[in-house]
């Protein structure tokens, strides 16, 4: 064969044809048929793979009605939680043979709908979801599930619509980072949290609050929709009061109060408490103290393929799963 020519030309009748056998042997001698020897299983595929032959997909999926391609639907890749999200879908897709496609929405209405309607026409296996905080009209997701394609929201999930659904449990997080907090035993505490479209949000906002009224600690409770709302709140209100405790709702929350204190630490007589909800990658980057509950993407995405070939499987009423935190304290001084 020339060296220019095209690979994908390469069909079982040309393999076939080459071989002097029917097309039948060489597609079972590729499978292990056995019925076919072992001599002629061997013939078949040296050649196969010298010739680089790789089954056609969409000829495959016709037949057995499965894409073996699964997909992550994910607001940006702008963030380390969901690299480690990713990162964990794809390991466990690697081990079952089956393909990762990563689309992303950058929180855009209408590319949610175009990557929905992308993945209909592809017949993909299953589809991981994060809910746009924007985005009120499940009908995209209905028609995916009207086309017997399992869904499972993740991270992100909404709160009252009946899908399938894994998220770290959000009311225990909320619990840990106010007793983190209680054992810092700050006075003034500054908590920084997300979008209050987000029920991420509100479960971890209200057990927090549940926590801390229990006890003598003055807590102002802002909203932060990035790291640069964060960074100016944490300014404005390090200025304005004696905050000598901060909780931060995620890793991008973080960041921005990081910059805040950072350019105000010079004002304080003490280091100001850092309690946060955290991959657990971006607590390590500072000098500080900081005690994290411990929401790894990496650990949801193993459950979240797990708990994917259950709802293939079992085909039950849609569900909300859970995956437990953990809090974790630094000791860098």
């Amino acid at each position: 064969m020339k060296p220019n020519q095209n690979m994908s030309t390469i069909t079982l009748k040309k393999i076939a044809s080459m071989l002097n056998l029917s097309i039948s042997t060489v597609s079972r001698a590729l499978k292990d048929h056995p019925d076919i020897s072992k001599h002629t299983i061997k013939r078949v595929k040296e050649i196969s793979e010298s010739l680089e032959y790789a089954p056609n997909a969409n000829a495959i999926h016709l037949k057995t009605q499965n894409s073996r391609l699964f997909t992550v639907l994910v607001p940006s890749l702008s963030t380390f939680y969901y690299d480690s999200f990713i990162a964990g879908i794809e390991e466990e897709c690697r081990k079952d043979n089956y393909t990762l496609m990563i689309l992303q929405n950058a929180d855009d209405i209408d590319i949610e709908k175009a990557n929905l309607k992308l993945c209909r026409h592809n017949r993909v296996s299953g589809i991981f979801a994060c809910m746009n905080p924007e985005n009120e009209d499940f009908q995209e997701y209905y028609k995916v599930l009207d086309n017997n394609i399992p869904l499972l929201f993740y991270d992100k999930v909404p709160e009252n619509v009946q899908f399938n659904k894994i998220s770290i449990d959000d009311t225990e997080a909320g619990r840990l980072a106010a007793s983190a907090i209680k054992k810092k035993k700050g006075k003034n505490v500054l908590a920084i949290f997300g979008n209050a479209k987000m029920s991420i949000t509100n479960r971890r906002h209200i057990a927090f609050k549940e926590i801390m009224e229990q006890s003598n600690i003055a807590v102002t409770y802002v909203h932060a929709h990035s790291s640069k709302e964060a960074e100016a709140l944490a300014c404005q209100y390090l200025e304005q009061k004696k905050i000598d405790s901060i909780m931060c709702m995620s890793d991008e929350i973080l960041i921005g109060a990081m910059l805040g204190i950072q350019k105000l630490e010079h004002h304080f007589k003490k280091p100001i408490n850092i309690v946060c909800m955290s991959e657990g990658f971006f607590p390590t980057l500072y000098y500080h103290d900081i005690a994290y509950v411990e929401t790894s993407g990496y650990q949801l995405a193993k459950k979240a393929y797990e708990t994917m070939h259950t709802i293939i499987k079992e085909k039950e009423a849609p569900k909300e799963f859970m995956v437990t935190p953990n809090i974790i304290e630094q000791k860098k001084s």
